[in-house]
């Protein structure tokens, strides 16, 4: 009884990982970095926030960096941890110094999307990832 207990919770937990890559990874990409790619690559003048004064396409292409390539990662559960770097610095850029005065509901999403990425970052990407079956296939060789 206990092997069946701790199967199913190892795979609960792999699941609830697997389900929170991919809807902070897809919402992230379809709600916010879409946009930003027409916005980066369309023919319109790129007005964007510069909070570190590196010019508005620099910070725009840095968004559209983690917000796109990071995200499609994430979702694939693939380089994860890397790829969240981007992500959790692009929110907390997002929640505490381009939405810093706004009303906190504007701020919140960048706090939950960030600290669902922490979370991530913390536990790895679970066993339903490429980067899992890549670590495992090196395994196998090496034996």
């Amino acid at each position: 009884m206990k092997a069946l207990e701790k199967f199913t919770n190892f795979t609960l937990n792999d699941t609830g990982l697997l389900l929170l890559r991919l809807f902070l990874g897809l919402t992230m990409l379809f709600a916010h970095g879409i946009g930003k790619w027409g916005r980066l690559f369309g023919s319109g003048d790129i007005r964007f926030s510069d909070p570190f004064g590196v010019g508005d396409t620099t910070s725009l292409a840095l968004a559209v960096f983690a917000e796109v390539i990071c995200s499609i990662l994430l979702a694939l559960g693939l380089l994860t941890r890397w790829a969240l770097i981007p992500l959790i610095i692009t929110m907390f850029v997002a929640a505490f110094i381009v939405h810093i005065n706004d009303d906190f509901g504007i701020m919140e999403r960048a706090l939950l999307y960030g600290a669902g990425y922490v979370t991530l970052f913390l536990t790895g990407p679970g066993k339903y990832s490429i980067d899992y079956f890549l670590r495992n296939r090196k395994t196998e060789v090496n034996q």
